[in-house]
């Protein structure tokens, strides 16, 4: 991989989430009814820090779950010989609540389709909304997000890194060329 350049610091991130969970609110409405489920591994921060911004917002900070994918993904026979299964965390019922997915990258939306069924798997929600930190394009599946940190029209032959302190020790979005 070669280093092309830093997309999004830390500063840059903060504003983007921090702008996501106004739009979040506003699309709702404020927050009855509102929960977040992080898509493992990096939509889980992700989905912390919106709701932490979204409780500066609103006086009330909504739950937050975790999601793993991984046993509902459409790729998993040919790609993962012995999958890594990691733990779905979601302490609430999602019956009848408005769903925000989080995720870090969005590109084929096969994650995200991914993430429909397993939310679908824990009970039926009123509404199910997808919010991502970097929206890539190239859809194979005819599903977009709702909330958008930042869209970054991409080539195949590029790949997007999110470092985040949770996970990485710190915050920034890169674009590499493979």
């Amino acid at each position: 991989m070669t280093f092309k350049a830093q997309i999004l610091n830390e500063s840059d991130i903060n504003r983007a989430l921090i702008r996501m969970s106004h739009q979040i609110c506003e699309k709702n409405g404020g927050i009855d009814n509102l929960c977040l489920i992080g898509i493992r591994t990096r939509g889980v921060p992700l989905a912390h820090r919106l709701a932490e911004f979204i409780g500066k917002i609103e006086g009330v900070t909504p739950e937050v779950g975790a999601l793993d994918i991984t046993l509902h993904r459409d790729d998993i026979d040919k790609t993962l010989s012995t999958p890594v299964v990691s733990s779905t965390d979601v302490p609430f019922s999602v019956e009848g609540k408005t769903v925000v997915l989080v995720d870090d990258v969005i590109y084929t939306c096969r994650t995200a389709r991914a993430a429909l069924d397993a939310v679908m798997a824990l009970g039926r929600p009123a509404r199910i909304q997808l919010s991502v930190l970097i929206d890539r394009g190239h859809s194979e599946l005819p599903i977009r997000a709702n909330f958008v940190g930042k869209n970054l029209p991409t080539s195949h032959e590029e790949i997007i890194a999110v470092r985040l302190c949770e996970c990485d020790g710190e915050d920034s979005v890169c674009i590499y060329s493979k």
